[in-house]
């Protein structure tokens, strides 16, 4: 007796649309899971904040190499190919931390970690733009910015969540990422592919490239964007123990709320702020970002929560408005055929920011004091912040004149 084959129909339009968004937004939220597990983790194998910095740091290292690896690939090969490649790597990272009792583990978890965000950095960005319908089209570049920087805050959120109210602290975390992960995974195979794959085509190395036009633009977009990526990783890597230095035994869900602060302000200033002109916004996340360390440093000295929280917001509208408006800046200034080689380059200054400084705040911390790092940190990326004002604003009136 025949049996009729079943197949599950491919969703188009919207549903297609957000079960993109839903993707990029479970692998953006894995990447910052392991911020309120820290602690337990030091409390367990045993090493000192230095090694956490550096185990966080793994996470950039594998985003970066995912960026110079994979960050074509998806031209050549499809974006759902990467997508599907993306969030199984993902969910490797899942399984590495359920079985993470060594301190190597956790880095082995990280940097898959960092693997599976460095795809989804490029190819999810693109895909949620040519997925959107025509009536989201205009916001889909804001669509992908809030997936991204939203599942970053979120990550925490979920993880301290999860600790403070149910039991299995570390591995539950991961369990509940991975059953959505699967679900989406499910869900994207029904996704049509939105770009024409040549026959053929191979997929090549992305060579991080800034054309000589956007040369003096680049340089004070890279400054704000070192200096806003420093201070979100710092933020990410160590906030929960600038929190226990201001509050006696915090709750997870308040040793996160800093964290959270600097990524929800980073969502909410670009939502806000969306149609504000590009040398504008950009002039703009400078100035904040410069405040808002100026006064993080001023919460550390009096180990005020309410002020870090404030801080945090601050910084984080400047981090979010600055990178974005000075992406669009540069990428104004080259030609089309240039834009993803500048892009690459941008992110590479952004993940080596997260790493390099994160790290070295780790070792001073451990010969000084925390909080001493952390305003001496804070200073340096105000000073940044201001030095890139300054270069972004000689061009801009460099440009005006001619």
């Amino acid at each position: 007796m025949p049996t009729a084959s079943i197949s599950m129909p491919r969703l188009t339009g919207a549903p297609a649309f957000m079960v993109v968004v839903a993707a990029f937004l479970v692998t953006m939220i894995g990447t910052t899971l392991p911020t309120p597990l820290y602690g337990i983790y030091q409390q367990r194998i045993g090493f000192s904040l230095t090694t956490v910095t550096v185990i966080f740091a793994m996470y950039a290292f594998g985003v970066l190499a995912a960026l110079v690896l994979f960050g074509r690939w998806s031209d050549a090969l499809g974006r759902r190919p990467l997508l599907l490649a993306g969030l199984a790597i993902s969910l490797g990272s899942d399984l590495v931390f359920l079985v993470a009792d060594a301190t190597w583990v956790l880095v082995v978890a990280r940097v898959v970690s960092g693997l599976s965000a460095g795809i989804y950095v490029g190819t999810a960005t693109a895909a949620v733009i040519e997925a959107a319908p025509e009536r989201w089209r205009s916001r889909a570049p804001l669509v992908a910015t809030v997936a991204n920087l939203g599942g970053l805050g979120l990550g925490p959120v979920v993880a301290a969540a999860l600790v403070q109210t149910l039991p299995w602290d570390v591995h539950l975390t991961f369990v509940v990422h991975a059953v959505a992960g699967l679900l989406v995974l499910a869900l994207l195979t029904r996704v049509p592919e939105t770009v024409d794959v040549a026959p053929g085509a191979r997929p090549r190395l992305q060579r991080p490239t800034v054309p000589a036009s956007a040369r003096a633009t680049f340089l004070g977009a890279g400054i704000a964007g070192f200096a806003g990526f420093a201070v979100s990783g710092l933020f990410t890597a160590v906030s929960p123990r600038f929190v226990a230095e201001a509050v006696s035994s915090p709750t997870p869900l308040a040793s996160v709320s800093v964290v959270f602060a600097v990524f929800a302000a980073s969502v909410a200033a670009q939502v806000l702020w969306h149609r504000l002109p590009t040398d504008a916004g950009v002039n703009l996340g400078c100035v904040l970002m410069t405040a808002g360390m100026l006064l993080f440093m001023l919460s550390l000295s009096k180990e005020s929560l309410s002020l870090m929280l404030v801080a945090a917001a601050i910084a984080g509208a400047g981090q979010g408005i600055s990178f974005s408006k000075g992406l669009a800046a540069v990428l104004a200034r080259v030609r089309p055929h240039e834009r993803a080689g500048t892009t690459s380059a941008l992110f590479v200054v952004a993940y080596v920011a997260i790493a390099v400084p994160v790290v070295g705040s780790g070792i001073a911390s451990d010969r000084w004091s925390l909080d001493a790092t952390g305003i001496a940190f804070s200073a340096g990326s105000a000073a940044l912040a201001a030095l890139a004002l300054i270069t972004l604003v000689i061009d801009q009136r460099r440009a005006a004149r001619g």
